[in-house]
């Protein structure tokens, strides 16, 4: 039995997230097909890769994005024993059947200690913002469009507070899951070059929209509804309704996962 190890990347646009899910009250789409969920990228991956390989797999993501939320660089893995077919003729094999949105960019061999979730060090998340008056209507799907004069010297100042281990909790959906809400962020950037403006942010691990609502938060700042000095005092109160709102899902990108190199 051999683990293999998938970087994918996807447009998020068409898709009800990472996670495998069935059809629930919430799902407006067309019935899935008997025995299938609705439409996740977890879910059209397992089942081409079942189709070349020839036995069902557990395929285990590093990150359960969300609907309409984009990757360059996810992570994933799953094992094998049909060890016998070629890496390169499996990649080709499995692009070939998956949807346009959806490509494997690498398959490696690794070691059956590492696990997607487990190993992970720290990820980054990148959003986009399109600030110009008129909206991009060949990618609107892929950034958010604003069209408001920023105060971009305040976003920069904002984003530095969050640099360092702190309790997220107002910075988190209320009904996450998660046993702590204490993560640790290694950077928080702003890259303003008209008309897009990018937020990249690194960090430990991430709460439910935790990204999304920074990113709501700095736009706030950004159109001065807060100031920088209110970022320690939203931290602090850890409640959700002390932090700004929630950025809409289609700026967002995983942009890349970092693991421990013995596990690489």
């Amino acid at each position: 039995m051999q683990r293999y190890k998938l970087l994918i990347s996807y447009r998020g646009t068409r898709y009800h997230g990472w996670q495998q899910q069935a059809a629930n009250q919430f799902y407006k789409g067309p019935p899935p097909p008997p025995g299938h969920g609705i439409p996740t990228i977890q879910e059209t991956v397992t089942r081409t890769i079942q189709k070349i390989i020839g036995h069902p797999i557990t395929l285990i993501g590093s990150s359960r994005t969300d609907t309409g939320v984009h990757a360059k660089g996810q992570v994933a893995h799953f094992d094998t024993d049909q060890t016998q077919i070629p890496l390169i003729p499996l990649r080709r094999a499995i692009n070939y059947r998956l949807p346009d949105d959806i490509l494997i960019r690498e398959i490696t061999p690794v070691p059956n200690t590492f696990d997607a979730i487990e190993s992970t060090i720290s990820k980054r998340y990148q959003y986009v913002i399109w600030s110009a008056e008129n909206r991009p209507p060949l990618f609107a799907d892929l950034v958010w469009h604003r069209w408001r004069p920023l105060n971009i010297a305040a976003m920069r100042e904002a984003a530095a507070h969050f640099l360092g281990t702190h309790d997220f909790a107002s910075f988190a959906r209320p009904c996450h899951i998660k046993e702590t809400t204490i993560r640790t962020i290694h950077s928080c950037e702003i890259s303003y070059r008209p008309p897009r403006l990018v937020i990249g942010i690194e960090g430990s691990g991430f709460l439910w929209n935790m990204v999304r609502i920074i990113v709501g938060t700095l736009f706030e700042i950004g159109l001065e509804k807060y100031w920088p000095s209110d970022i320690p005092k939203m931290l602090a109160a850890a409640d959700r309704r002390s932090a700004g709102s929630t950025a809409p899902p289609q700026g967002l990108y995983l942009q890349w996962i970092k693991y421990r190199e013995s596990n690489q």
